[in-house]
C-alpha cells in the first residue's frame, strides 16, 4: 500500500509544481526580478552622459535628505492624507449604504461604480478639465445660480488636484467597504441593540469593527498611489504642485539620473510596505481580538 500511494502523491505534487510554475515565473520575471534591479541601480553612480556607471556609492540616499526631496515627499504624504481622509468620508457611506440596498438597486449601483473603469482615467481627468476651467461647466453653474459674479479658476489649483484623486480614488474604497459589509453579520448589531447600545454605539463598537478589513483595504489602495499619481498633478495642477512621482520622472525623463530615481522608488515601496504592515497589524489584532 505504501509504495501505490507514493506515485500517486508524486503525481500530485507534480502537477501542482506545474500549475503554479507560470505563477513562480510571473512573480521572479516582474516583481522579484524588476525589484531587485532597482535596487541595486539605487547603490550605482550616474554616468557623467549616459548611463550607470558600477561604482558602489550611497549618495544617491543622501541625497533624498536634501531640503528639496524632503520637502517634496513632505508634501507628498500630506497630500495623500487629506485625499485618503476625504475618501473616507465620501467612499465609506457610500459603500455601507450600497451594501444595504435591495439586490437589484444594488446592482444597478454597483455597475454605476464599476464604469468609469471602462474608460482611460486620462480621459477622464481630461473631463475634469472641461469642468474647472475658467468659463466652464462649473462657473456658468454657479453663475446661472448667482453664486458667483466671477469665475472661480480652480484649473490648475490644488483643490483641483485633490477633486481629479477623490475621483479617481474613491471607487476603490467603495468597493473595498461594500465587500465587507455585505459579508457582515447583521445578527450582532441586533443583538448590541438589544442589549441597550444606541444607533451610534452600535456603530461604533460592532459594524465599524467589523468592516476595518474593508475599510483599511480602502485606505491602502488610496493612500499609496495618491503620493504617487503625478500625471494627476500634471494634468489638473499645471505642473504647480509636485510629488514624489513627479520627481521620480523628471529623474527618469529629463535628467536620465537612473541610480537617484531607483533610490526615490526603494524609499517609496519602503514607505508602501509599512503600510500595508500596518494593515497587517490592525486587521490580525482586530480578528484575533474578535475570536477572543
Amino acid at each position: 500500500m505504501r509504495n501505490r500511494k507514493n506515485p500517486m502523491k508524486l503525481r500530485e505534487h507534480t502537477a501542482n509544481t506545474v500549475m503554479l510554475a507560470p505563477m513562480y515565473l510571473f512573480t521572479i520575471v516582474f516583481l522579484i526580478g524588476p525589484f531587485v534591479y532597482m535596487l541595486v541601480l539605487s547603490f550605482l553612480s550616474r554616468a557623467e552622459t549616459w548611463g550607470v556607471v558600477n561604482e558602489f556609492t550611497l549618495r544617491n540616499y543622501r541625497r533624498i535628505f536634501e531640503p528639496v526631496y524632503l520637502s517634496t515627499f513632505w508634501e507628498s504624504v500630506k497630500l495623500a492624507f487629506l485625499v485618503t481622509g476625504l475618501v473616507i468620508l465620501t467612499g465609506y457611506p457610500f459603500g455601507y449604504f450600497m451594501a444595504k440596498l435591495a439586490p437589484r438597486k444594488r446592482g444597478i449601483v454597483l455597475m454605476l461604480v464599476i464604469i468609469p473603469f471602462w474608460t482611460s482615467s486620462l480621459m477622464r481627468l481630461y473631463g475634469w478639465i472641461v469642468i474647472f476651467r475658467a468659463n466652464g461647466l462649473l462657473d456658468k453653474f454657479l453663475m446661472d445660480l448667482h453664486l458667483i459674479r466671477e469665475p472661480l479658476k480652480l484649473l490648475y489649483t490644488y483643490p483641483a488636484v485633490v477633486v481629479g484623486m477623490i475621483y479617481a480614488l474613491v471607487p476603490f474604497m467603495i468597493l473595498s467597504v461594500y465587500s465587507s459589509v455585505e459579508k457582515m453579520d447583521w445578527t450582532l448589531v441586533e443583538a448590541a441593540r438589544d442589549l441597550g447600545a444606541g444607533p451610534v454605539k452600535a456603530f461604533l463598537t460592532v459594524t465599524l469593527r467589523c468592516t476595518m478589513p474593508g475599510l483599511m483595504t480602502g485606505v491602502i489602495l488610496t493612500f499609496v498611489p495618491s503620493m504617487a499619481l503625478f500625471f494627476i498633478a500634471d494634468i489638473l495642477g499645471g505642473n504647480k504642485i509636485a510629488l514624489i512621482g513627479n520627481v521620480i520622472q523628471d529623474q527618469l525623463m529629463k535628467v536620465h539620473d537612473w541610480p537617484f530615481a531607483a533610490a526615490l522608488s526603494v524609499v517609496l515601496m519602503l514607505m508602501t510596505t509599512l503600510m500595508i504592515f500596518l494593515y497587517r497589524k490592525i486587521t490580525g489584532s482586530r480578528d484575533m481580538e474578535g475570536i477572543v
